[in-house]
């Protein structure tokens, strides 16, 4: 298994990275024979076949870089100190941490509505194993997209890619309104600028989406590291609903999922433009 999967254009044309970091389908064997959950439960929280609808990023000047690692197994849209002694033996908790109390740490010790992941507790060696492998590989590319982007235009605007479960947005949407399909998470506006953000809400509503922001989700690790809007670094996290190209019991593609990726082929295409306000020349060697 690999770290992950990094996807260059022939020649970057716009300070927009996108990244994908639930969408790791590439389960090791060793890790199936520890957990107590069936192949289909452990794959509930994956942001399943998110990579494959930005995967026109490149097409439009864009880089993609989408992990291999599942987010059972370790997430990268956590810190790496976020280490839950619930599950990793040897591990101490520093402060209350929400995300590790409710068993979605690094190394995370549940899957979707709570169901426990292996039997008793791991390592802290295979846990720290596995950030070494995975977490800090991914971390450094991303990184360096992001620095890439920003000394050849100027800025950089990180696209976080993931989806959301059709009963998140039902339990926060009023009786007789319409349901978001696609929520940004800017972290109330720490992550990004706000003509940024305007500007990705813009992409999705031209593709006929309904678009909500920061409720319920506004934004985790990566867009709290990355975002440094005062630096013109932007992130922004992109959540959209899974019911509308899968089938989530499944996890497997709708009928309508290729219908939905060239929708967003559209959208990619949009969000690239954003970033195509200037390249920096560069100095001649």
């Amino acid at each position: 298994m690999c770290a992950y999967r990094l996807f260059r254009p022939d020649r970057l044309s716009t300070s927009v990275v996108f990244s994908s970091p639930h969408s790791g389908r590439d389960y090791p064997w060793s890790f199936l024979r520890q957990t107590v959950l069936d192949e289909r439960a452990i794959r509930s929280s994956e942001d399943a076949f998110v990579d494959m609808l930005f995967a026109d990023a490149p097409a439009h000047g864009a880089p993609l870089i989408a992990a291999d690692a599942p987010r059972a197994y370790v997430d990268l849209n956590r810190a790496a100190e976020e280490l839950d002694p619930a599950v990793i033996d040897g591990a101490r908790l520093a402060g209350h941490n929400p995300r590790i109390s409710s068993g979605l740490g690094v190394i995370p010790r549940v899957v979707a509505n709570g169901r426990a992941i292996y039997h008793g507790k791991i390592g802290l060696a295979e846990a720290e194993a596995r950030i070494a492998s995975y977490w800090r590989p991914y971390h450094d590319c991303l990184q360096a997209l992001m620095n890439e982007a920003q000394v050849r235009f100027g800025e950089a605007i990180l696209i976080d890619c993931h989806s959301m479960p059709r009963e998140a947005i039902e339990s926060i949407s009023p009786a007789g309104r319409r349901r978001p399909d696609v929520v940004l998470g800017d972290r109330f506006g720490a992550s990004a600028a706000a003509d940024v953000v305007d500007r990705i809400e813009g992409a999705f509503a031209a593709a006929g989406l309904r678009v909500g922001r920061n409720a319920p989700f506004a934004g985790a690790y990566i867009t709290q590291r990355y975002g440094r809007p005062a630096r013109r670094m932007h992130a922004v996290q992109v959540e959209i609903d899974r019911s509308l190209y899968m089938d989530e019991t499944e996890v497997s593609p709708s009928q309508g999922f290729e219908a939905f990726r060239r929708l967003m082929a559209s959208v990619v295409a949009d969000l690239a433009e954003i970033g195509r306000a200037g390249e920096v020349p560069l100095a001649a060697e």
